[in-house]
């Protein structure tokens, strides 16, 4: 078994690969200063819940975006699997060309998701989007060229935003809304925030579509917790959940 490991910023997402295949998904809200006690633990817990035996993980690998939880997350592999885990990072082989002025500043959570998407798309132009904390947009090329991309606040970020800088603005449920003129505050809110999500998206689609790839549309992949939100919105031709474990276990098998 291989257990693939996303620690972002607000969650911690997992996945169990076994013959090639995903078997077991799994999240965690993580917040400052986690332990590598605390961490080790809940991955043990969650392996025997699922009836899975911890001693048959036999390779780890971790897409990281959050650098002051890298040291605990090793310290846990080491300790409760006695495996030294494979950090997904800028340098290591992914089967891309990076096009970044600085490719050390590109996510590893990016990295993830585009090696996820060339695997599944191969010889497409693409536009990948990752709607999780901050909502990204990464443009590859047919010829696996990363070119760069867009970072815009994603959507719970927007809506706590409001929620903590006005002094009457509540914290909403963040849904798809079913029209666009609300008729309650919440529903204002949750209409700006869908639709003008709708907007922006569209936009930047449109923008990467003219100046990326001379006119010709490329495939719309969409990813992260809210793409779901947006599945029949016109927008996305794929959604894929699992992209960026897809992505972190492609690159494990690039790097043995």
């Amino acid at each position: 078994m291989i257990l693939c490991l996303d620690a972002g910023n607000t969650q911690l997402f997992g996945g169990i690969y076994s013959n090639g295949e995903i078997t077991l998904r799994f999240r965690k809200r993580t917040g400052e200063g986690s332990s590598s006690d605390e961490i080790g633990i809940f991955l043990i817990n969650v392996l025997i819940a699922n009836e899975l035996d911890p001693k048959e993980v036999k390779q780890i690998a971790i897409c990281s975006v959050v650098p002051d939880e890298n040291h605990s997350l090793a310290s846990a592999c080491e300790r409760y699997f006695k495996i030294r885990p494979f950090f997904l990072r800028a340098g290591i082989k992914s089967g891309l060309k990076l096009k970044y002025k600085n490719p050390l500043e590109l996510g590893a959570d990016r990295i993830a998701t585009s090696i996820g998407s060339i695997g599944r798309h191969p010889n497409m132009d693409l536009i990948i989007i990752d709607m999780g904390t901050a909502t990204t947009f990464d443009l590859v090329t047919k010829e696996k060229e990363h070119l760069g991309g867009a970072i815009i606040p994603g959507l719970r970020i927007a809506m706590n935003s409001l929620e903590q800088r006005t002094a009457k603005l509540p914290k909403v449920e963040i849904i798809k809304a079913s029209n666009a003129c609300g008729r309650s505050t919440v529903e204002n809110i949750q209409s700006g925030l869908y639709f003008g999500t709708i907007g922006m998206l569209k936009e930047l689609i449109s923008r990467f579509t003219d100046e990326s790839f001379k006119g010709k549309k490329p495939l719309i992949i969409g990813t992260g917790g809210f793409s779901s939100l947006f599945a029949d919105a016109n927008i996305f031709d794929y959604v894929y959940p699992n992209l960026v474990l897809e992505g972190i276990y492609k690159a494990l098998e690039l790097n043995r």
